[in-house]
């Protein structure tokens, strides 16, 4: 175990010292290119035109702190107006007297339904 009295504290810290300055990471000096490539991408980005074209921004003119606010307001309108021509579609009876449907689409439902009490009443009474 070595003493405190052992440590020499008189010695002056050396005045050349060996400071290794190479990065962590190897600099690729032979490829400018790469080097560039933020540059060269920032300088051949889309324009807005393109970016709204693809759907990428939106097409408005509202501050971008009330876009969100804008695309739930459309989609709260659309649902409504949904909702309002579900409320006012004709049902299935008009639909066959005026010719658009040939046929009740909940007769075949029925059919299927009496069909199957008719195959239960012949099981039970052959039985």
């Amino acid at each position: 175990m070595s003493n405190l009295s052992d440590l020499d504290t008189s010695r002056s810290p050396p005045t050349h010292r060996n400071i290794d300055e190479t990065p962590i990471s190897p600099v690729q000096q032979a490829n400018p290119e790469r080097r560039n490539s933020l540059e060269h991408h920032l300088q051949h980005r889309p324009g807005r035109e393109d970016l709204i074209e693809k759907n990428i921004l939106p097409d408005t003119s509202a501050a971008p702190a009330l876009q969100a606010h804008q695309v739930e307001l459309k989609k709260h309108m659309l649902a409504d107006t949904l909702n309002e021509k579900i409320a006012h579609r004709p049902d299935s009876k008009e639909l066959v007297e005026e010719g658009v449907l040939s046929e009740d689409p909940l007769a075949a439902r029925r059919r299927y339904e009496e069909a199957m009490e008719d195959e239960y009443a012949k099981r039970e009474g052959g039985a």
